[in-house]
């Protein structure tokens, strides 16, 4: 039987043009809920159990990236995924505009600073990727960081994003070489199901927090943002930093995919508790035979 959550349906390791049309936004059959929340929670308990090796070693590091469309389902993904994990191993950062201090420095700056320790699994919701999406569909915006050599924000050519997505290969290939391991997903939902959820914040009581109008006004560029998407994937996909398009109508799918991707890299990582020395080993000894001859 096939299996609807294998890694491989979902993932793009190399440069290559996309066309996320030709993507679909919810699996096709075989799968209901019951059968989703099994999977999530079996691959959580694995991850759980990874997590601390991956802490313990203190060697290596987990980067996981979520990029979507608003009311996608990135934070929810994030909960379901990673809770239970200690949060001692676990770093979760939310990037929003960039602060004014942010802003003097390079695009890839404030992102650099929050690259996990090793031992670190790190989960960014919103990355690096949004100066080649939200700023490529408005690039007006890049008026507020004052770029040597761009006079006019609105009249930058291919040119100029072709320079900001090899900066950002070149980026994670370095990552990477540092024991960074990258796993990077596109939440891919559709336009109907973006509406429905929007229309749940505003009319649920409980969700109206999660409500930004501008959310709203954003569809108007749904095409834009689909191009810049397929353009940002294609263009940076490598074995080092795979991108995994993810189904996004319904969310128990994305969490389960989402899972099983985690679960299997840190397996593939071929994790292992720290080696004790032969002082270290002897000091255990020592501290049994300490504690053996204390009286309760």
């Amino acid at each position: 039987m096939k299996d609807l959550l294998a890694p491989s349906l979902f993932r793009v390791n190399k440069m290559a043009r996309v066309d996320l049309a030709k993507y679909d936004t919810r699996l096709e059959g075989g799968l209901d809920k019951k059968d989703l929340k099994e999977s999530l929670e079996k691959d959580k308990a694995r991850i759980i159990e990874l997590q601390e090796t991956l802490y313990a070693g203190g060697e290596r590091s987990l980067l996981v990236i979520f990029q979507a469309m608003d009311a996608a389902g990135k934070d929810s993904a994030i909960a379901n995924v990673f809770g239970g994990v200690n949060p001692q191993g676990c770093d979760v950062r939310s990037f929003k505009a960039p602060s004014s201090e942010e802003l003097t420095h390079d695009f890839l700056w404030r992102h650099a600073k929050a690259v996990p320790a090793r031992g670190i699994i790190g989960v960014h919701s919103r990355s690096h990727y949004e100066e080649v999406l939200v700023v490529k569909v408005h690039p007006e915006y890049l008026a507020g960081q004052r770029l040597p050599g761009v006079p006019d924000p609105m009249k930058v050519d291919g040119t100029f994003w072709e320079a900001r997505y090899a900066s950002i290969r070149d980026f994670e290939t370095h990552l990477a070489r540092q024991g960074v391991t990258i796993l990077k997903f596109f939440l891919h939902m559709g336009k109907a199901a973006q509406k429905e959820r929007l229309m749940e914040r505003i009319e649920d009581p409980k969700k109206n927090w999660k409500f930004n109008v501008g959310d709203v006004k954003e569809r108007a560029l749904w095409g834009d943002y689909q191009r810049a998407y397929s353009e940002a994937i294609g263009a940076t996909a490598s074995p080092d930093a795979p991108w995994y398009i993810v189904p996004a109508d319904e969310q128990w799918e994305t969490r389960a995919i989402v899972a099983r991707v985690i679960r299997e890299q840190l397996e593939a990582m071929d994790l292992r508790m720290p080696a004790l020395s032969a002082k270290a080993k002897a000091g255990l000894v020592e501290a049994k035979e300490l504690l053996g001859k204390e009286r309760n």
